[in-house]
């Protein structure tokens, strides 16, 4: 493979993701917005601000075995002509302590057959074979040993496990000889094609020599995708057919060095976290440091140190929050200790406590507020659309105390007995609405007088004489208030029906 082909895919290739590191520039003391994660030694990452080398090179050498191959291998056995050489160097970046990504090359010759190819073939039905390969991957790097690591484990981290795996293009040159020692190129694949794709996996066991050199053993699987990498020849041919496999796999085991590259004393794939807490924990249990707490004393017995109190003159007994501040839970500008109502807003100079309208004044609002209640045509059903109404009423009502008579009232047109009954229902239809409000059932009461009470003619409008359809509102004193009865009519008992038997017929 040309040299320029692998410095364009070492280019295309080198990441250029943000590092992953710590930061432990100071901001200068300013409080972070509320974006950031809360500490003040908060700073935008830069490499100045690295702690951490995160670059490195691995070179190494191994031996390529075929594990499955129809000319031969570890899978079908057969042959002497095993074992070939492999190298590899790769550019490898840190993204975290514990993932990271290379960019390798490898180059090799794999060797199958019964006899080596630099060799004369022992008789007229040998057949030797070696592959030149040279293949450019991306590999992903998990330190399992960072990613799995106890939190009591307190042993010096020299040893760490490695996971790999990734995809690349391959090119190779599958030669064949035979007992005619006749050697015969049978397949050339060029890299970067659809037909060149492979993949490889494995692991590796690192060694950390010190803060600059790593020593590693790996065994890496390779997967062709290529059933005539082994110099079988045609996948028809009749070495190709001694197997079914479609891809001719192998094994690479390598020794190798990686070059830690940075100015910093320790790369981040070595970086343990959890070494550093207990190492900061150590630091912090060691240390003696007096603290003196309450320099200034607390003079108004509250709890909470001058030093941080934001009121210093809290009344005694009173309950604070921990800025030192005394509890005020309604907001009413009364504190907990001198409020008569704690949870109600009230003016300061009724101690915190609302201050209560008179009964007659009340009477007069609820009345105003049911003005507009609708019901349905000849019936002391109410209307939906009366809700609001209903429900400022009670409120009212509630804040207020008070016993009231509702009296329902009708115009004068029309029967006055059905119109009597019908603002009796009525009135009594209101107070039920306002008890399901949570109105206490022993503070209103309901009447009717019909047309009593009606003072527009019969002549007028219906517009005009909808001022005589209305309930009104009055406060009742206690001593009247027993006198007078929940309601001024009884409900209406309900008839059983008679089953009429049908006469009988007379015979003729």
């Amino acid at each position: 493979m040309k040299l320029s082909l692998a410095i364009v895919a070492f280019a295309l290739a080198i990441p250029s993701a943000t590092y992953a590191q710590d930061s432990t520039v100071d901001s200068g003391g300013k409080y972070p917005n509320t974006f950031s994660s809360g500490s003040a030694n908060v700073a935008p990452f830069t490499n100045q601000s690295k702690r951490f080398n995160d670059w490195s090179v691995s070179v190494g050498a191994g031996v390529p075995l075929l594990q499955s191959a129809d000319l031969t291998s570890i899978k079908n056995g057969n042959g002497k002509n095993l074992f070939g050489y492999s190298a590899y160097v790769s550019i490898d970046k840190a993204i975290t302590h514990a993932f990271g990504i290379n960019l390798q090359y490898d180059k090799g010759e794999t060797r199958q057959g019964w006899f080596n190819t630099k060799n004369a073939a022992p008789d007229a039905t040998a057949v030797g074979a070696r592959t030149q390969y040279d293949a450019i991957s991306i590999l992903g790097d998990i330190n399992f040993s960072n990613l799995l690591r106890r939190v009591d484990n307190h042993s010096p981290y020299r040893w760490a496990l490695h996971g790999y795996a990734g995809i690349g293009t391959i090119a190779y040159r599958a030669y064949q000889k035979d007992g005619n020692n006749k050697q015969t190129l049978m397949t050339e694949i060029k890299p970067f094609q659809l037909g060149s794709m492979f993949m490889q996996a494995g692991t590796g066991l690192k060694f950390k020599v010190n803060r600059r050199i790593d020593i590693e053993g790996r065994l890496m699987y390779v997967v062709t995708g290529d059933d005539e990498f082994d110099g079988g020849g045609d996948a028809y041919s009749a070495i190709n057919k001694r197997s079914e496999q479609v891809s001719d796999n192998f094994f690479n085991a390598t020794l190798g060095l990686t070059f830690k590259l940075g100015k910093h004393e320790s790369h981040l794939m070595w970086h343990d976290p959890l070494q550093e807490i207990y190492y900061k924990l150590d630091v912090l249990a060691n240390k003696n440091q007096d603290i003196e707490v309450c320099k200034k004393g607390d003079a108004d017995n509250d709890g909470v140190c001058d030093d941080w109190d934001r009121q210093l003159d809290t009344p005694a007994g009173a309950r604070v929050d921990g800025a030192g501040v005394a509890l005020d839970v309604d907001l009413d500008g009364v504190i907990d200790l001198y409020d008569k109502c704690v949870t109600v807003p009230g003016p300061v100079e009724n101690n915190g406590c609302p201050i209560k309208k008179d009964n007659k004044e009340t009477a007069v609002e609820v009345e105003k507020t049911l003005k507009d209640i609708y019901f349905n045509f000849n019936k002391a059903t109410i209307r939906p659309e009366s809700n609001e109404k209903l429900d400022l009423a009670a409120s009212i009502i509630k804040e207020n105390g008070g016993n009231y008579l509702l009296t329902g009232h009708t115009d004068i047109k029309g029967n006055a007995a059905y119109n009597l009954r019908l603002s009796k229902e009525r009135a009594a239809a209101v107070v039920g609405a306002l008890e399901t409000r949570g109105i206490n059932e022993n503070v209103l009461k309901s009447r009717g007088v019909g047309s009593a009470e009606a003072t527009i003619p019969a002549s007028a409008s219906d517009a005009e004489r909808m001022a005589d359809r209305k309930v009104t509102v009055r406060f009742v004193e206690t001593s009247e208030w027993d006198s007078i009865k929940k309601k001024d009519y009884e409900d209406a008992p309900v008839k059983k029906a008679v089953k009429k038997v049908p006469a009988k017929k007379k015979k003729k």
